[in-house]
């Protein structure tokens, strides 16, 4: 399922990898008013989350190595940073799958939090179809304009 919402063919659409596929620094920039989200945002508060849960599954007081938590606030940055916070993305996923791959099934009932490590990896991949969704409809917003 996790791999699903990132990378892997579903049946209900786009996962959020390919919702980002082609996306220019234009469209990642745009914003549909005034104080809401952008794309660029989305995709590095998808980021952020992959790697809060992967270092709460490996039991890390890990620092993000980003100047932000949760939601970062990006307003002009050039295409090569575009890519730069893709491949970032990228690599958080990428963790956290490993992490999570490491489990043994008895893992999957631990506690991490409030929530168990299976219900913090579900929700990792309900988090990124659903900013996956997201996504798409700010694509096709911002073709309107």
């Amino acid at each position: 399922m996790l791999e699903q919402a990132y990378t892997r063919p579903t049946w209900h659409g786009t996962n959020l990898k390919q919702s980002l596929r082609g996306v220019t620094v234009e469209q990642a920039l745009w914003r549909p008013a005034e104080g809401r989200h952008n794309i660029w945002e989305y995709a590095l508060h998808c980021a952020y989350w992959k790697f809060a849960a992967q270092s709460r599954i490996r039991g890390l007081e890990a620092e993000f190595p980003r100047p932000f938590n949760d939601f970062p606030l990006i307003n002009s940055a050039s295409a090569a940073d575009w890519k730069k916070d893709l491949s970032f993305l990228s690599r958080c996923h990428k963790e956290l799958s490993a992490a999570v791959a490491g489990l043994e099934p008895e893992q999957l009932e631990r506690k991490v939090g409030r929530w168990t490590v299976q219900e913090l990896v579900f929700g990792v991949a309900n988090h990124d179809i659903y900013h996956a969704g997201q996504i798409q409809i700010l694509r096709r917003l911002k073709e309107e304009t």
